[in-house]
């Protein structure tokens, strides 16, 4: 299904289609595209988007500013390496905002729930490592 560009969130750049690939839901996904474009809070910024469609567009569709989506990719892939708990931010923010001190708490969640967050990794690689391949690929290519 084709991204709407009649909403307040303005794609410049998108996926169609988007739940014929998108993991474990594929086929029956209600996430029918993804786009990048103009903020809907605001157009001036730039926002990531999933657009979610049951025969109407759903007010549920997420729209994340474009740096939390990549910190939201950061926790993910700390979870392969969980010595690098308690923040895969931190180099960032001792560089960048040295008076910023944020922090993955994990605290709240009990030895069972970490452990389920590690069966769920196991239990889904066969739809979570080829993204995280191809996440590495294109940062490859950065060369940052």
């Amino acid at each position: 299904m084709r991204y709407p560009t009649h909403l307040q969130h303005k794609p410049i750049i998108g996926v169609d289609d988007y739940d014929l690939v998108d993991g474990m839901y594929a086929g029956h996904s209600d996430a029918k595209a993804l786009s990048i474009g103009r903020a809907q809070y605001d157009e001036n910024h730039i926002s990531a988007k999933i657009w979610r469609h049951d025969g109407n567009w759903k007010r549920t569709s997420e729209e994340m500013p474009l740096h939390r989506v990549l910190d939201l990719a950061a926790l993910i892939v700390s979870l392969y390496h969980p010595q690098n708990l308690p923040s895969p931010l931190n180099n960032y923010h001792q560089t960048h905002a040295a008076h910023l001190s944020p922090r993955i708490q994990t605290d709240a969640a009990g030895n069972d729930d970490m452990q389920t967050l590690y069966d769920y990794l196991v239990a889904n690689d066969a739809h979570l490592r080829p993204r995280l391949k191809e996440l590495k690929t294109l940062l490859d290519g950065l060369n940052i």
